[in-house]
């Protein structure tokens, strides 16, 4: 509590500073107080006490650092502090230093106050707990306090004061380096704003803009835009056969993308309506595509790239006859009679549906027409539909994605590229304008490529909500791009083809299909010729087979309940040997096609004869390297392809496959499910040799696939690490993969040959063999090499023939036997 003298210290030191704040002019006598109703009061004098005039004289002659100083022993505390503080401290004076302070006429005394220094070690001691901790508690305080001798609140303030410090320390460093990132930011600016002004055009070289257009400048353009327009719209009615109307919407629409944008290389799929069966992962990496250095095979487009991409008035029209081809291609999936007629085949005994030329050609005029088409060309028509496993988003992005399209449709499409993107879409995919590269295939070197150019364009109802993907040339309207193999002899063009895809509730799609090409079969085999003009090869029914074999297979592979004969126990494991295995068999397509230019020899000169040979420098990683000698043999059988598959997998005639595993018989010791059919498997087999060891086993990888279309046979050697490898989630990628194995198509019989069903009941039997004829890529096989290799293959199609003609009765009655293989 205060005494009645420190309540008239106080009462008289507010006075005097409240006389100091008053004007000089004022008067000495009575002011009224305007905060307290003008209650009046008396003046005082301005004498300070000697404490405060001494104190303020102090930090005037000593600065700031007098302050920090003070606070450090505590007499700040005790100056700004109360009478009764000031009286408890000895270094301060007595209570009648205190009493002076009463006498307002008496002048302050010419005394100097002395200050306390805390001693070295106070200091050391007490900046040793501050690193330790700036935050001191009353216990550490008076800890330290009796330690050193000094009072607690001469520890308080010090500690105030020493954090205080600091906080000006870091804030003064903090300016610093914010004032040189300032300086930078400004330097930056300056050096932006002197390149912007540098600026020049990379079309023209000339300065760029930065300023405001003139409207009359805006106006010129304007109608130089608007000539060009109409320009372009005389052109597109003159080639789309009905006049056409400027529409400002158009040029949102076909706003190209300067790069083409980077494909994930996987189909990712959306199979949450089986998230009951399936397991909860991502489906990127579901189907193995094509590796990345077999882009060297693609068309080269560097020295005519001009020539190959689509100009800006070149888009408006394709965009143009886009939406006709859709509406083109609605209505042939649509319309029944008379645009289809269904007429009797005599070599099936059944109806097969033909597209009505004269119909077609007046409802869907088509003025421009291929100058070189002479009466040469052939037209293949045909469609079906089909309900697949998956749903119609996954499907769009298939299509719309090269290497997920070739990956999908790997036994047709040898290899596809998107050369330029036209048009990515309004809203998501719909309206999206590609050009594309595609090489089709069939399953023999008898058989050329078909090569083209095309524009595919994707739109989606907006009313149903379906998906319409068409398939349309190029040529009409630019000229310059011809199939860059010179292996491809004929001519070939995709007229409006596709598909409508509409979504199911279960989260399947119903797919309409429509294809519709001209070509120039002239140079087809005789063995193949009724086969691809029957449009058995490229028809709409064997691109919808494949695609709901295909679904089906991805279906499997995301499913965890897949039985197995408990090698592979892992459900990821057995999705591992799934994707090495889909590279084996896009690896055995390729190779006994004509795909890529490669060029096949003929053993004899025959036109009986069927077996072909090429030769193949290897260096790429996924196969072996060296020299490969690949031969390729087809025979016509009176027996359906169902037969023929069951018999070659059959494992009581594993004796038959014995020429193509150096007289070893395999053995199952894994089996993996995926399809409905038993016949749609991957096995691992073991080769019973004399060599196997427990750390040497020799396997062999095998997939067999069979749709209404066909059926395939693959296999391939593998060592145990390689298997051990793809099954642990490795890059499987590098395992060296060289494929044989059979590929069997149903075809209609031969001239002359009757039927005993409505459905074709013989097939083509397609036998390949691969085997690395040296470890040298300069070599040069040898003529033995090359005739052992023809009768390993011969033996092995008389064998099954010889099987099948024993075991089973022909499903056709003939005039002549099964033909034979002419051995060179």
């Amino acid at each position: 509590m205060l005494s009645m003298g420190d309540d008239n210290v106080m009462t008289s030191n507010n006075m005097r500073f409240a006389s100091q704040l008053l004007p000089s002019s004022s008067s000495p006598g009575t002011i009224q107080n305007p905060n307290f109703n003008f209650i009046p009061f008396n003046s005082f004098s301005s004498i300070i006490p000697k404490e405060e005039h001494g104190m303020m004289s102090m930090m005037m002659m000593m600065g700031d650092g007098t302050v920090e100083e003070m606070m450090e022993n505590g007499s700040a505390g005790g100056s700004f502090g109360s009478g009764s503080e000031q009286a408890e401290d000895p270094k301060f004076g007595n209570e009648s230093d205190v009493n002076e302070l009463q006498d307002d006429e008496q002048p302050p005394p010419a005394k100097k106050k002395r200050y306390h220094r805390h001693t070295n070690r106070q200091i050391q001691e007490m900046e040793a707990l501050f690193k330790e901790n700036p935050h001191p508690d009353d216990k550490q305080r008076k800890r330290l306090s009796a330690e050193l001798g000094l009072k607690p609140r001469q520890v308080k303030f010090w500690f105030q004061n020493r954090r205080t410090q600091m906080k000006a320390h870091q804030d003064r460093t903090e300016n610093v380096l914010l004032r040189a990132e300032n300086d930078s930011l400004k330097s930056e600016n300056c050096h932006l704003q002197a390149e912007l002004r540098c600026l020049s055009c990379p079309s023209c070289g000339g300065p760029t803009v930065l300023g405001e257009i003139p409207f009359s400048e805006l106006h010129i353009e304007n109608c130089r835009l608007r000539e060009e327009l109409d320009r372009v719209c005389s052109i597109t009615s003159r080639y789309n056969g009905r006049p056409m109307q400027s529409m400002p919407s158009s040029q949102a629409l076909i706003t190209p993308s300067p790069t083409l944008p980077h494909h994930q290389p996987s189909l990712e799929l959306d199979m949450s309506v089986y998230a009951g069966n399936f397991p909860e992962q991502s489906c990127a990496d579901m189907m193995m595509l094509p590796p990345q250095d077999t882009t060297c095979f693609f068309p080269d487009q560097t020295a005519n790239n001009n020539n190959m991409l689509l100009a800006d008035e070149e888009k408006v029209i394709a965009m143009e006859i886009a939406v006709s081809c859709v509406q083109e291609l609605t209505k042939m999936c649509e319309t029944e009679e008379p645009l289809w007629i269904k007429k009797k085949s005599d070599k099936i005994g059944g109806e097969v549906l033909c597209l009505n030329e004269e119909e077609y050609m007046r409802l869907f005029p088509w003025p421009v027409e291929n100058p070189n088409n002479k009466g040469d060309f052939g037209r293949e028509a045909s469609k079906a539909n089909a309900v697949v496993i998956m749903n119609s988003i996954t499907l769009v992005d298939a299509f719309l994605n090269a290497d997920k399209w070739s990956e999908m449709f790997c036994s047709i499409v040898a290899r596809a590229k998107t050369v330029q993107i036209i048009s990515s879409g309004v809203s998501g995919a719909s309206g999206s304008l590609l050009l594309m590269y595609a090489e089709l295939q069939v399953l023999s070197p008898l058989v050329p490529t078909r090569e083209a150019y095309f524009l595919r364009y994707v739109e989606q109802n907006a009313e149903t909500g379906n998906w319409a993907i068409v398939d349309f040339p190029i040529d009409s309207f630019h000229d310059q791009m011809q199939p860059p193999s010179t292996n491809t002899p004929h001519e070939y063009k995709r007229k409006p083809s596709g598909c409508i895809i509409q979504d199911m509730p279960n989260g399947y799609s119903q797919v309409k299909w429509v294809e519709h090409v001209e070509v120039d079969e002239k140079h087809l085999h005789e063995t193949f010729a009724d086969y691809v003009k029957s449009g058995m090869a490229f028809g709409a029914n064997r691109w919808l087979d494949v695609l709901q074999r295909q679904c089906e297979r991805i279906a499997s592979l995301m499913a965890r309940n897949i039985t197995d004969l408990g090698v592979i126990s892992s459900a990821e494991a057995r999705r591992n040997i799934m994707r090495l295995s889909q590279r084996m068999v896009r690896t055995f397509c390729v190779n006994i096609s004509t795909a890529y230019g490669q060029s096949w020899t003929a053993l004899s000169e025959t036109t009986k004869d069927t077996v072909r040979i090429t030769t193949r420098k290897m260096c790429e990683a996924g196969q072996p390297t060296g020299v490969v000698l690949c031969a390729v043999s087809t025979t016509w059988l009176p027996f359906s392809h169902h037969q023929v598959f069951d018999l070659i997998r059959d494992q009581h005639h594993q004796s038959l496959l014995e020429v193509l595993f150096n007289g070893n018989s395999p053995h199952e010791v894994a089996h993996i499910a995926n399809g409905s059919h038993p016949g749609n498997c991957i096995s691992l087999l073991r080769i019973n040799v004399a060599s196997n060891s427990w750390h040497n086993v020799e396997l062999m990888l095998q997939e067999s696939s069979i749709d209404n279309s066909g059926s395939l046979i693959v296999y391939s050697t593998v060592d145990v690490d390689s298997v051990q490898l793809a099954m642990n989630g490795e890059d499987s990628s590098n395992i060296p993969i060289l494929p044989l194995g059979f590929s069997i198509v149903p075809v209609n019989p031969p001239e002359g040959v009757s039927v005993n069903s409505n459905s074709p009941q013989s097939c083509l039997l397609t036998v390949a063999i691969q085997v690395l004829a040296s470890n040298v890529p300069t070599a040069k096989p040898n003529l033995s090499t090359v005739t052992t290799i023809n009768n390993h293959l011969c033996a092995t199609v008389n064998q099954i023939t010889s099987a099948l003609t024993s075991t089973l009765t022909p499903a056709v009655a003939s005039s002549d036997a099964v033909s034979k293989q002419e051995v060179s």
